[in-house]
């Protein structure tokens, strides 16, 4: 589908109150590997959603499912009223981040303008004077509180100010939906928490949908609507304290789980195997086991 297509269809979508995203026993797949199934959900337009669950598990599979990069394995799946296909300008996507090397001349906002003239997703913009370019990358920047080092080279600046960078590069095309894998990661505490309620902000002020791959449900407690936990082959969706208890969670796991939460509403999950626990930062060796459980 061509950018000129997917806008329209963008619009008809919107003017016809149809969900961002609607998925209906959805299942993804790599070559004859189930990766998960059985997935039926709506995410509406200005939902911020938290795609939550441990490494291996199939979070990262979503979301190229959602920009068309990989194809499900059965079921329908729709984004903004159509088949997803890769060049959408109406989605803005930010990956997992990369280490940079140190030495690179790229600077922040020229990575910012990458946003802007097409080099993604193999989107052809439309035309845009230089004036016109300049003005779409400064807001996007001042957008993300990131005007005091985007013109700093990217290999000296920090991990959090990139994040932001990436950020500002998937908002420049003025997106509907927003998918985010793993902004988080690699962050301390507080810049955890500051990434979250920028990125809150943003979807309440520009009214966006956003799906957002984490491996910690806490620093977006303030900020979700929905949680989308992916676990042992299924998929469970709903508010979080819908979601993240013992109950659903050892039915995902097919293993015992208890959830606590402490005196500040945050929720932690114990009771499962070192290298399945929630949240946990090295990679799992192997994916988990397709079923139930």
């Amino acid at each position: 589908m061509s950018g000129g297509s997917q806008g329209m269809a963008r619009a008809d979508a919107l003017d016809q109150g149809l969900p961002v995203v609607r998925a209906r026993d959805l299942a993804a797949s790599y070559g004859d590997r189930l990766v998960w199934s059985h997935a039926s959900f709506d995410i509406q337009r200005g939902e911020f959603v938290a795609l939550l669950g441990p490494n291996g598990a199939g979070k990262s599979t979503m979301l190229k499912l959602l920009i068309g990069l990989l194809r499900p394995q059965q079921g329908t799946l729709e984004v903004l009223g159509a088949p997803p296909g890769r060049g959408n300008p109406a989605i803005g996507y930010v990956p997992q981040a990369r280490t940079l090397d140190p030495e690179i001349s790229l600077r922040g906002v020229d990575l910012v303008r990458l946003g802007v003239d097409g080099h993604r997703w193999g989107f052809a913009p439309p035309f845009r004077s230089s004036r016109a370019q300049r003005a779409l990358v400064q807001n996007a920047v001042e957008a993300v509180g990131a005007a005091a080092f985007a013109n700093r080279k990217l290999g000296q600046i920090s991990g959090g100010e990139r994040q932001r960078l990436l950020l500002a590069q998937a908002l420049v095309g003025d997106p509907t939906l927003l998918l985010l894998d793993e902004p988080l990661a690699n962050l301390d505490i507080r810049n955890q928490a500051a990434m979250a309620e920028l990125i809150g902000h943003l979807a309440r002020s520009r009214h966006l949908s956003v799906v957002i791959v984490a491996h910690d449900l806490n620093p977006l407690r303030g900020v979700i609507d929905r949680v989308c936990y992916v676990a042992g082959g299924g998929v469970a969706i709903g508010k979080p304290d819908e979601i993240v208890t013992s109950a659903v969670l050892s039915r995902l796991y097919g293993a015992p789980v208890e959830v606590l939460m402490d005196s500040r509403g945050r929720r932690f999950v114990v009771g499962i195997d070192e290298e399945l626990a929630h949240p946990h930062p090295e990679p799992h060796p192997e994916p988990p086991r397709p079923g139930w459980g």
